[in-house]
């Protein structure tokens, strides 16, 4: 992309860290400050659909969606103007964030965009080679290799929930990745960030991995009811109605964080700096909180559902 259609450079490109899939930068020029995000295109688990995603999120926006105003995009490329706000910590939000949250995605439904692959997005294979991915793994001296080791039969159920779960539906067009991390504080208000893995999913999906992800911290023990409620309440309140409850809805989050670890275990196995996409250090990271993390998500079924009453 040919970034001098943003200005003049008031100074050089700074790299913001922490991306745990794309590398994002901040460019300052002569017409304002800017987000410059660098797809991954090397590795990468699905097809970017940038095109796409651009005309969602311009849309969105127009519909006034709290979001980075979309400026340009190309195949490996998506430029936004840079928002100013509080990073949102991984703990519980207030109850009135999670209510907005809830409303945000009543009104993204809503918004009529023509997606190209109808009905349905296709779903990232689900891989069940655990046992292989363990032994290299212990051979090449990963810190996680033994926990790993120890957690191959329950991956291996994890993978089969995954591929089996029934999906009631219906299905819509979402942003499909609101977490902490991809949100900013305005004024205390939500700004909805990263819209790369916007497209079509399960609304029960969509609401059960938002709501769970604003309601607890780094682990399970403090999830809090009335925040997860809180996002339900003000999706119904937007004129959303709710799914049936069930397993689906976390079955999204679940499968989500699975192919997330196993790609930052390959990155790992590699044992290459790559050019793009997280430093190594964050894919050992993302590597050992998915091998602790995951088993625990998953024998918490149960207690998640019961959420859903």
């Amino acid at each position: 992309m040919d970034l001098s259609q943003l200005g003049v450079p008031t100074g050089p490109m700074t790299r913001i860290h922490g991306g745990f899939a794309n590398r994002m930068y901040r460019l300052d020029t002569d017409q304002g400050s800017f987000a410059v995000k660098e797809l991954n295109l090397v590795d990468r688990r699905w097809t970017y659909r940038v095109e796409d995603v651009f005309r969602f999120e311009q849309a969105a926006f127009d519909a006034g969606i709290p979001m980075p105003e979309p400026i340009a995009a190309s195949h490996d490329m998506l430029v936004h103007r840079w928002v100013e706000g509080e990073r949102v910590p991984e703990e519980p939000v207030s109850a009135e964030f999670a209510f907005e949250i809830g409303e945000i995605l009543a009104r993204l439904h809503t918004l009529d965009v023509a997606w190209p692959q109808g009905p349905t997005e296709e779903r990232e294979p689900t891989s069940h080679d655990w046992a292989e991915l363990a032994a290299q793994a212990a051979a090449t001296g990963q810190p996680w290799a033994e926990e790993l080791a120890s957690r191959v039969e329950t991956f291996l159920a994890i993978a089969d929930f995954v591929e089996t779960c029934e999906r009631p539906g219906p299905v819509v067009l979402t942003h499909r990745d609101i977490q902490p991390w991809n949100l900013l504080a305005r004024h205390g208000r939500p700004v909805v960030l990263d819209w790369e893995l916007a497209g079509m999913l399960d609304l029960s999906g969509e609401l059960g991995s938002t709501a769970l992800s604003l309601a607890k911290g780094p682990g399970l023990d403090g999830i809090k009811p009335a925040v997860f409620h809180a996002v339900l309440d003000g999706y119904v309140t937007g004129g959303g109605t709710l799914p049936p409850a069930g397993p689906s809805w976390f079955v999204y989050m679940i499968g989500g964080w699975l192919g997330h670890t196993r790609w930052n275990i390959l990155r790992c196995l590699a044992d290459v700096e790559a050019g793009t996409g997280p430093d190594l250090a964050l894919s050992q990271e993302s590597a050992r909180n998915g091998v602790r993390g995951l088993p625990d998500l998953f024998g918490r079924l149960p207690q998640l559902e019961a959420l859903l009453l």
